[in-house]
């Protein structure tokens, strides 16, 4: 035990001088918030979906899992090896773009022909539908990219082999070799959390949903079409959903694969309910608190001080237990949100 302890501790305190360090505290920042970005424009589609309107929709990971395709298919097919770096991202652009207005529209008419008409019925309905479409989807995609010749599983290397130079290599950020994609993440990230608040903020739909949300009967009774907007939400979250996979396209820890559509699904909710149902800077502050969670641990693994791989993982949902223990509601939400 004496043996063990004069072991352990200097290792303890090599760990503590390097991560005082001021580049390893600007890697750790950085990278998460590079990371909490993707985890808020993953999550926001769905706190506007299962917080403001109550359903639960387990389709959203595997609308991500299709955006992260159709993007990556669209730039394969407009990239080529002499491709610039700023034509790629002009590129990366347009299909956000593209993505987006397709997701949303099929989002919206998955609502109004699925979802709407069970509305009135117990969540387990939703629960079963959407997952049941979710699994569909996923099915079909693996018949779609294998009949291509593309394997679901690993990650597709063409695809994120569209990434320019200049997101791939690395930069020296106060000594810390911080790579180029983080920075463009943390940059769509804001974005991302400003088109979303003025949209439910400083919008006349944003208005209703939030008083939708809020009491549907007396906003009907003002002669408003509350289930129109409801569609509308739910096509933008699907459309949201798709945006996070075009991200991931890129990410050299996620890429487009089969596989994406559980794990962006499990992370989405883990943000949602840290964050608190229904609430939107609940999911700016749980994708933050989540992002700097992941790096750090992260750094822990790169760095060889814990050589357990799945540490990140790990402390992802072991702060989605403590939340659940302490402060149930999450970080800003309520006793009861949403519904029908």
């Amino acid at each position: 035990m004496t043996f063990e302890l004069a072991t352990e501790v200097p290792l303890v305190i090599d760990t503590l001088e390097r991560l005082f360090q001021p580049s390893t505290i600007a890697r750790i920042i950085v990278e998460g918030l590079g990371k909490a970005a993707v985890y808020f424009v993953l999550a926001v589609g769905l706190t506007l979906v299962f917080g403001l309107m109550g359903v639960l929709n387990f389709t959203h990971g595997a609308m991500a899992m299709l955006g992260a395709y159709i993007g990556g298919l669209i730039m394969v097919l407009s990239v080529s090896d002499g491709t610039g770096a700023l034509v790629r991202i002009a590129l990366f652009v347009v299909v956000l773009a593209v993505v987006f207005a397709l997701l949303t529209g099929f989002g919206s008419a998955f609502e109004y022909s699925l979802i709407r008409p069970i509305y009135d019925r117990t969540p387990m309905y939703q629960i079963l539908l959407t997952f049941g479409v979710a699994l569909i989807l996923e099915e079909v995609t693996r018949i779609v990219v294998l009949s291509q010749g593309i394997q679901p599983e690993p990650p597709w290397s063409g695809a994120m082999g569209t990434a320019p130079a200049v997101f791939t290599e690395r930069y020296d950020i106060l000594g810390a070799p911080i790579r180029g994609l983080y920075a463009f993440e943390i940059v769509l990230g804001i974005v991302a959390v400003v088109g979303v608040w003025l949209f439910l903020n400083r919008t006349l739909y944003g208005l209703y949903i939030r008083a939708g949300s809020e009491d549907p009967e007396m906003v009907e009774a003002l002669g408003i079409d509350v289930r129109q907007a409801f569609t509308i939400v739910f096509g933008l979250g699907t459309g949201l959903a798709g945006i996070g996979g075009v991200l991931l396209m890129w990410d050299p820890l996620w890429g487009p694969s089969a596989l994406l559509a559980i794990d962006v699904l499990l992370y989405a909710f883990v943000v949602v309910i840290i964050g608190g149902l229904g609430s939107f800077k609940g999911t700016v502050a749980a994708a933050i608190l989540v992002g700097i969670a992941d790096s750090f641990t992260t750094w822990l693994f790169a760095t060889g001080i814990v050589t357990f791989t799945g540490l990140p993982e790990l402390t992802i949902f072991g702060l989605l237990v403590i939340m659940l223990i302490i402060r149930p509601q999450g970080l800003y939400g309520v006793e009861e949100v949403g519904g029908h």
